[in-house]
């Protein structure tokens, strides 16, 4: 006979706890987390803002229903759409990841933070304009910049010391459970309801990375970072309702999370939830390249100007070597056909061959129309990928954090150029302060190119003023970008 099973409800996992009790109680006293994160709120509009060229991303947006209005409902940037914070978590969600071009956070799991903005700058703006149709006071950017600091440290603590990858789980889980916490809390939920609504997360099934690998490679990474954030608007929306959660929904054995997706191990913590994360996120300047890259292509960029100055061509090369770091290789070392955009911007070889072949590379250097040449292809079977056991070491070194690429070139006539490496992009924290202004200048080329000069200049001068920026009612800074 078997012994059965003792029926006694837990108290909440440990880790759901700690998550509630920092959206809840946390104080952000960092100055330096609030300047960063006010650069990764105007980045990641700007990001939005430029998906909104390519027709492949613009057709997802809108309503469920074509033609819906939904009265004190959110802007969708850059559009005329008013929805429903769900659906407008995925349309903003959705744009801010569509090129890969917005922040990452790499460690043990990689991610981009800002994905959560989706979520938080949606359900900001419905409360706002909800809050002055009832005669109360709205939502301030500053808000939405607390919530972006927040959902970054969840987000990237949880990722530090846990490798969903390796078990097969997309990063966006995280997503789904840092903007459910948050957004519960800009709800006004209780502690319970915000406990309920991060174990439902939890529990929800989590998406498989199949969309970012070869040989399956496809539009769904653009898109799952918008699905992720708009499902925690919905789950912490029905815990408002009083809809009950799931205390062990991560240590129950056998059926709770880690037992079912995580091997069996708990999750591990490096550190207490604080502003780290956005004080040292990494931010996408130069290139839309996924992030393991962006060392590459700025080596590739150095190379390619050598190239000019000795006369050679790329036609010249006979091997490329990369020198490189393990999770570069096991994320975007790729050969073979690539079939589509998304294809090829999770592939190393094809953003190193357009930077030696062009000195560029730019989002839609990833299209069919530029794909189509044959001398990309050629010089792609020409590069290699080896990884360096110091390079890896020092990626996941707290104090390094570093994103290492190093590439020999080698040429028919038997010379070669000397090795060029980069060892943190223009993006990194230790390089903020070249970065800053090229990121200022991602944002004025992105506001182009969607808006007239003059209500270009009205944003750009509204945004760049961030003690004004910070005052501003929610619903008035997104009236701005109707367009």
């Amino acid at each position: 006979m078997s012994a059965s099973v003792l029926n006694i409800r837990p108290d909440f996992d440990r880790e759901m706890v700690d998550i509630v009790d920092y959206v809840m109680n946390f104080e952000i006293s960092s100055t330096l987390a609030y300047e960063t994160a006010h650069y990764c709120f105007l980045d990641t509009l700007g990001c939005g803002l430029e998906a909104l060229q390519y027709p492949a991303c613009r057709k997802l947006l809108g309503p469920i229903v074509p033609g819906t209005q939904v009265p004190h409902g959110a802007r969708v940037p850059g559009t005329q759409f008013q929805l429903d914070p769900v659906q407008a978590a995925f349309n903003i969600g959705t744009m801010i990841r569509w090129l890969d071009f917005n922040d990452t956070w790499l460690a043990a799991e990689w991610g981009h933070p800002s994905d959560n903005l989706g979520g938080i700058l949606a359900v900001a703006d419905w409360l706002s304009r909800n809050a002055v149709a009832g005669g109360k006071e709205p939502l301030t950017i500053g808000q939405v910049l607390g919530g972006m600091i927040k959902a970054h440290e969840i987000q990237g603590c949880i990722a530090l010391e846990n490798s969903f990858n390796r078990v097969g789980l997309d990063h966006v889980l995280l997503v789904k459970v840092a903007s459910t916490a948050v957004v519960a809390e800009m709800l006004g939920l209780s502690r319970d309801e915000i406990l309920n609504a991060v174990s439902l997360a939890w529990v929800d099934g989590q998406a498989l990375r199949t969309y970012r690998h070869s040989p399956n490679t496809g539009t769904r990474k653009s898109w799952a970072a918008g699905d992720a954030t708009a499902r925690a608007v919905r789950l912490a929306l029905m815990a408002q309702t009083g809809e009950m959660g799931y205390p062990s929904a991560l240590s129950a054995k056998t059926w709770g999370f880690c037992d079912v997706l995580f091997n069996g191990e708990p999750l591990r913590f490096q550190r207490p939830y604080g502003s780290y994360v956005m004080e040292n996120v990494l931010f996408k300047i130069a290139f839309p390249a996924e992030f393991h890259a962006q060392t590459a292509v700025e080596a590739a960029m150095t190379l390619h100007q050598r190239m000019l100055a000795a006369g050679k061509s790329a036609a010249d090369i006979s091997k490329v070597s990369i020198r490189t770091h393990e999770a570069c290789i096991r994320i975007i070392d790729k050969q073979g056909p690539l079939d589509n955009p998304a294809d090829r911007d999770h592939c190393i070889q094809y953003m190193v061959a357009i930077a030696l072949l062009f000195g560029r590379l730019t989002a839609a250097d990833y299209e069919d129309n530029v794909a189509q040449d044959q001398r990309i292809d050629s010089l792609r079977a020409r590069i290699g990928c080896v990884e360096d056991p110091a390079f890896t070491a020092a990626y996941h070194d707290p104090e390094k954090r570093s994103i290492a690429n190093a590439i020999t070139l080698e040429f028919s006539d038997g010379s070669r150029f000397d090795e060029v490496e980069v060892q943190y992009p223009i993006g990194h924290a230790r390089r903020r302060q070249d970065g800053i202004p090229l990121l200022i200048e991602k944002f004025t080329t992105n506001l182009g190119r969607q808006f007239p000069l003059r209500q270009q200049q009205r944003i750009l001068a509204i945004s760049l003023d961030r003690q004004q920026l910070e005052q501003m009612p929610v619903h008035e800074y997104l009236d701005l970008y109707v367009i």
